[in-house]
């Protein structure tokens, strides 16, 4: 038999989860729909984009964690969250366009607020908390992904900024919170603002991972050297 105290807690937890999930549908959806705009794209194409950049980093999570049908088509908050960002922007653009590069922090404050909620939401499935981390990593890193992949650019968790290992360290703060007994939302917050912090410096600073030194010369070179022996 549950007590009221346990129902309680795990009432507050779902709540919490929700409250992240949307927040990040929110300000992802906004990143994907001003990249819309830049890109020109018409209003349905921005709506398009918009849901797109926002729901599918939470869908992989969820069909992973087996959540289905996925949070993002079940309920129709997301949706509508999804389509609200992206009238917003699609109207309001000029406005948004005063803020210095939008794109990039409508993108890191997605990013901080999914890789937390993705890593809540893997531990209330039962997930060890390092697969916890991983999945809220992944759950980050799939709208931008996604959004990247549809506008023809190289996804920026596959160049050498600082985007996965950012969402990465904010998902480790809440699964360590989590495992040290502190309270979900003081973890979250934590978690978040790390993951937002590393990922604004990294935009500002040029931070970058280590990337091979081979040269492009070196490269053309083996490649001819290798065609030369298949002959």
């Amino acid at each position: 038999m549950f007590s009221p105290v346990s129902l309680d807690v795990s009432a507050a937890i779902k709540t919490l989860v929700l409250t992240l999930d949307l927040l990040g549908t929110f300000v992802f959806a906004l990143s994907g729909a001003v990249a819309g705009v830049r890109r020109r794209l018409d209003l349905f194409g921005v709506l398009v984009l918009s849901f797109v950049a926002a729901n599918s980093g939470g869908i992989v999570r969820d069909v992973l964690i087996g959540a289905t049908p996925p949070s993002a088509i079940r309920d129709w908050r997301y949706l509508a969250v999804s389509l609200l960002a992206g009238v917003l922007i699609f109207f309001w653009y000029p406005r948004i366009k005063r803020l210095q590069s939008p794109v990039l922090i409508f993108d890191a404050a997605g990013l901080a607020l999914f890789c937390v909620a993705g890593a809540q939401k893997a531990l209330v499935f039962g997930l060890d908390p390092v697969m916890a981390a991983l999945l809220g990593m992944l759950t980050g890193v799939g709208g931008g992904v996604a959004r990247d992949v549809l506008l023809s650019e190289i996804p920026a968790v596959l160049r050498s900024d600082i985007y996965a290992v950012a969402a990465l360290a904010g998902a480790a703060v809440m699964v360590t919170g989590d495992a040290l007994g502190v309270p979900g939302t003081a973890s979250a917050c934590a978690g978040a603002a790390l993951c937002f912090g590393l990922r604004l410096a990294a935009i500002k600073l040029d931070w970058h991972l280590p990337v091979a030194h081979a040269s492009l010369k070196a490269a053309e070179d083996a490649a001819k050297a290798e065609g030369r022996n298949e002959r």
